[in-house]
């Protein structure tokens, strides 16, 4: 496979996803090919002033073709498409589920990669009304990236992660690790336990509006604040949290978090969740 890369097709490019990494492809220098079956997905790529290409053509002429398209639809896709791209060519997936799990259709003569935004971080410095408003990233606001290449040489990597931060710009950061870690990062670690705290914290604040009858506007200005100033001492010991606090720290864990929790680390674990989120009976090995 040549080092440089230079055309790139991208699947699903009128979905959520595939419009954010196609505003930012539109304004780099690669050929990019735009592809979208939807009616409504291609009525979205026109109206960004892109031309809806058919993959037929372009798959098997491009360096590099992206799959922004569902976990589960990605073992469909890939089946069709891989057979269809030229020898030394990459086939970019965007979550490591499906790659994990080893959904993905195999060619010996075709590379692998996954590439997933980390979204912009809650410690960002943000000075722009633009980059307050992206807390999703793609678009103002600066994120990391992690990602996975692991056959490839480091020329070959030096150069996907040329189109990986124009992807998502703008990027500072793009980390390469293991298929199997990036799995458990995304889900295990953000998703698992992350949202699911972000849900809990959400479900607590109802409750307590619902239960004590204190205004929304004072539960909610009272938990924005204590979101912010917890993250700065658990994660920056700004401050240490109070003896008092401690205190109320540890019977929250005793009456909501199970004492086994960490077990959702075991690979076990890991494969059933992933399991679940792909909608297949298990993960084969």
């Amino acid at each position: 496979m040549s080092t440089e890369l230079k055309s790139i097709t991208l699947l699903g490019a009128g979905g959520k996803m595939g419009m954010r990494i196609s505003d930012n492809l539109q304004k780099s220098s690669y050929e990019v090919y735009y592809c979208e079956t939807a009616p409504a997905g291609q009525e979205r790529v026109e109206a960004a002033g892109r031309k809806v290409t058919d993959g037929e053509k372009s798959i098997p002429n491009s360096d590099v073709v992206i799959l922004a398209v569902p976990d589960i639809a990605l073992q469909k896709i890939s089946a069709d498409v891989v057979p269809k791209m030229k020898p030394g060519a990459i086939l970019l997936t965007l979550d490591p589920a499906a790659s994990y799990a080893n959904l993905i259709f195999q060619r010996e003569d075709i590379q692998y990669a996954v590439a997933h935004p980390c979204h912009p971080s809650v410690f960002l410095e943000r000075y722009t009304k633009e980059e307050y408003a992206d807390a999703f990233g793609g678009v103002a606001a600066v994120q990391s990236i992690v990602a996975s290449f692991e056959q490839g040489t480091d020329a070959q990597r030096q150069s996907l992660e040329k189109i990986v931060r124009q992807m998502y710009a703008p990027v500072d950061d793009v980390h390469w690790i293991t298929v199997k870690q990036l799995a458990y990062l995304e889900p295990t670690l953000v998703e698992t336990v992350t949202c699911m705290v972000g849900t809990l914290m959400k479900e607590a604040l109802d409750e307590t509006v619902r239960y004590s009858g204190v205004p929304e506007a004072a539960a909610k200005a009272i938990m924005y604040g204590h979101v912010q100033i917890a993250l700065a001492v658990a994660f920056r010991a700004t401050n240490p949290f109070s003896d008092a606090c401690m205190i109320a720290i540890d019977y929250g864990k005793e009456k909501i978090i199970k004492p086994d929790w960490k077990t959702i680390f075991d690979e076990k674990e890991l494969d059933i969740v992933l399991a679940r989120m792909l909608k297949i009976d298990a993960i084969k090995r």
